[in-house]
């Protein structure tokens, strides 16, 4: 091979190496939804994308949902009206919606530094404790 092909063939292999960095792969965060309460394995996650893995194992047998917030409230002091959190009012970065009984579904989102807080909107959810907190810190 040429040194003008062998330094091609490494150029380009170099451009792959880069192409994937550590910070592209998402943090991988559990998110179980219970009845009452929304249970995470971690609280505290790096600033980047993050693979939230929601199950709905509630022994209810309702359909929950998992609303991401940035906020500095706290988690048990959102306002409540009509009972839901009016999220319109506050900075909801995303969700996923309609988990049934038994299911799962993944949202994935980049978060910068902050607090956040998780919750199910669905009615009367919020009030029955369906809600926790999340920091996101360097």
């Amino acid at each position: 091979m040429s040194p003008i092909c062998q330094i091609a063939a490494f150029g380009g292999l170099a451009l792959l190496g880069f192409a994937a960095s550590a910070s592209d792969v998402p943090q991988t965060i559990k998110a179980t939804l219970l009845s009452s309460d929304i249970q995470l394995d971690t609280h505290n996650l790096k600033p980047g994308p993050v693979a939230f893995d929601v199950n709905n194992d509630s022994d209810d047998k309702l359909t929950h949902e998992l609303v991401v917030l940035k906020t500095d409230l706290a988690d048990g002091a959102l306002p409540v009206r009509k009972g839901r959190v009016p999220e319109e009012k506050l900075r909801k970065i995303g969700e996923v919606e309609d988990v049934a009984p038994g299911k799962s579904k993944k949202l994935v989102l980049k978060l910068a530094p902050g607090h956040y807080v998780l919750l199910c909107n669905k009615p009367g959810h919020y009030a029955m404790g369906m809600h926790t907190s999340l920091i996101v810190a360097p």
